[in-house]
């Protein structure tokens, strides 16, 4: 059964693992180690009550959300187009492809390199005839890659002193360090992509139904439109009886899913990050070295080649391409789904067509936006890191306004037996503060800086 939670791994692993935590640990050394952990930890409890939903209903929250208001569709749809416009990850992996292949200044601009991986990740979800399978299988060999390698990484520049600061940093709660190029935005951004964040974390009900988990069972999977004739099908879900059988189904998926986020998205998510981090701080904060915006994961590469020489910087330059690469095809089919999703709900010219016909449509859109924009915003010299920190910014407005309403969701409308229990209540109720707390103080601040 393993799959769903891998994915998000992979999902996870590619922006605020490898490019933003690495970035502040050689910045600023393990001072906030503590806000890595609690961006994923706080993560994992709304994913759980995410994969409640799922298993519940089989349909995405979306629908749950416009039945509250349908007005939520469109603050959703904003949101979401504008992370369309800022690829970050799209454009962090093209940078990778060209500095593999040729290093940081190879030939061709980062649009052309972002386009080619564009381009391979259209040939994954069109090419097979169940997108979910090639997704999951892609996915999960990148991330053993990244597991792999990161571990011969720590192995080979860390020491027992790296490990005490670490653990020092861990328990350094609420130290948080800013400068001009780390303002408090950014801190923001950062403990947002630390996991899977914004959108991403609602991609986990699609990874549910395409593997059949709980009421997913009666939906059909999404089906490549360019494999097979794959037909419409209702997207509203299922409420199930209260039955003593059903209430142990309940629990049985239940369990799955606690166990899927709690062993893949919690520990092997949290422990890739850390291992990043680790290497960041064993090699380049005690030399003072701060990876270029311009070229993060060349520079991050200086880690094995302090210890392993050119063949060191190739290997973490694989590590990089595979963690990017598995983010970026994630999120490609993800934001896909979603964007069909709230459409159909909403805009008449969607429902008529498949779904199928409509994920392909969005998916070529965004390829195509996102190969524009890295363009667009590499002409008014806007850096990797600019595109993720902003990206990560938009994500996490989207998360301060879908955590509680997920909770309201699940508390409100699913049988009793199956609604969160009080711990459940409890941390994804802190975790809608913090979000929301976060947004309200971004907004603030820049309300002040406009004043000033």
């Amino acid at each position: 059964m393993t799959g769903p939670g891998a994915v998000m791994v992979g999902l996870a692993i590619g922006a605020g693992e490898l490019v933003i935590w690495p970035w502040i640990t050689a910045k600023f050394g393990a001072a906030m180690v503590w806000a890595a952990a609690l961006g994923v930890f706080l993560q994992l409890w709304v994913n759980i009550e995410i994969g409640r939903w799922a298993i519940c209903t089989g349909e995405s929250l979306f629908y749950g959300y416009a039945r509250l208001w349908r007005g939520f569709i469109h603050i959703f749809l904003l949101l979401g187009v504008i992370t369309i416009f800022l690829p970050a990850w799209a454009r962090a992996s093209g940078s990778a492809l060209k500095a593999l292949i040729f290093g940081p200044q190879g030939p061709g601009p980062d649009w052309f390199w972002t386009g080619l991986t564009f381009a391979a990740i259209c040939a994954i979800l069109l090419g097979p005839k169940t997108i979910y399978t090639a997704v999951e299988r892609t996915v999960t060999l990148l991330v053993v890659i990244i597991v792999l390698g990161l571990i011969l990484v720590a192995f080979r520049v860390g020491t027992l002193e790296h490990v005490a600061e670490m653990a020092r940093g861990l328990f350094n709660f609420g130290h948080i360090e800013l400068d001009a190029e780390f303002p408090f935005h950014r801190f923001f951004s950062a403990v947002v992509y630390a996991g899977a964040g914004g959108f991403a974390n609602l991609f986990y009900i699609y990874y549910l139904r395409d593997k059949q988990i709980g009421m997913g069972g009666r939906f059909p999977r999404l089906m490549s439109p360019l494999r097979s004739q794959a037909k419409g099908g209702e997207q509203t879900g299922y409420i199930f009886t209260e039955t003593p059988p059903n209430r142990r189904h309940f629990k049985q998926w239940f369990r799955y899913v606690v166990l899927d986020q709690t062993l893949y998205f919690w520990l092997l998510n949290t422990f890739t990050m850390f291992l990043f981090m680790f290497g960041a701080l064993a090699v380049l904060h005690p030399r003072g070295i701060v990876p270029e915006e311009s070229q993060l994961v060349w520079d991050l590469a200086t880690m094995l080649t302090e210890v392993m020489g050119e063949p060191g910087r190739y290997l973490f330059l694989v590590i990089g391409m595979a963690a990017l690469f598995s983010s970026q095809l994630a999120l490609v089919d993800g934001s896909g789904r979603i964007l069909t999703d709230m459409l159909q709900i909403d805009f008449s010219f969607a429902r008529r067509l498949t779904q199928g016909d409509l994920y392909l449509r969005l998916v070529i859109a965004i390829v195509v936006v996102g190969t524009a924009s890295t363009w667009f915003l590499d002409f008014f010299q806007v850096t990797a890191l600019g595109f993720i920190f902003n990206a990560a910014l938009v994500s996490g407005f989207a998360m301060a306004v879908y955590t509680p309403l997920t909770l309201y969701l699940n508390l409100r409308h699913l049988p009793p037996s199956a609604r969160p229990g009080w711990l459940n209540i409890c941390m994804v109720g802190l975790a809608s503060l913090v979000y929301g707390a976060f947004a309200l103080l971004c907004i603030w601040n820049e309300v002040v800086v406009v004043f000033d």
